[in-house]
């Protein structure tokens, strides 16, 4: 049995717009990584940094369908599929499911762990592109490694 993590929510902006959000560094040094090398673009690796922490994370098999899907690696055992769905009020869906590890129980303390930090993408996500609102800053500085 494969473990999953997954969230969704539904924002108030055009697919484009929060599409852009997720595949651009300078969306998404406002709501949750402090660095990138570059855009999100299919067949491309990028670094992404967390404020959080020193280590930087490779990006890697990235595949992107324009205002639709945005998939990547960035653990060896698991996929990140990020899904958009336009809704008629010009408002968007936004799924995330990441899967691929065993059923164990550090596997599932993972599954748990991250469902959780994927709602937490979203949430932030949300109340940047909504509202300008930085929602991640000063939420996680507790777990900042000295």
């Amino acid at each position: 049995m494969r473990l999953e993590s997954n969230a969704i929510i539904q924002i108030q902006k055009p697919v484009e717009e929060v599409f852009e959000g997720i595949v651009n560094p300078e969306n998404m040094t406002k709501y949750f990584i402090s660095e990138s090398s570059g855009k999100l673009e299919t067949g491309k690796e990028v670094i992404w940094k967390f404020p959080e922490f020193h280590d930087k994370f490779p990006v890697n098999e990235i595949k992107i369908d324009t205002n639709r899907t945005i998939s990547f690696v960035w653990d060896p055992e698991t996929v990140v599929k990020i899904t958009l769905e336009k809704l008629p009020d010009n408002s968007t869906i936004v799924r995330v499911n990441e899967n691929g590890k065993e059923l164990n129980e550090n596997n599932l303390k993972w599954a748990l762990e991250n469902s959780g930090g994927w709602a937490n993408f979203l949430a932030c996500m949300k109340a940047y592109l909504e509202y300008g609102i930085q929602l991640r800053k000063g939420a996680f500085d507790f777990m900042r490694i000295k």
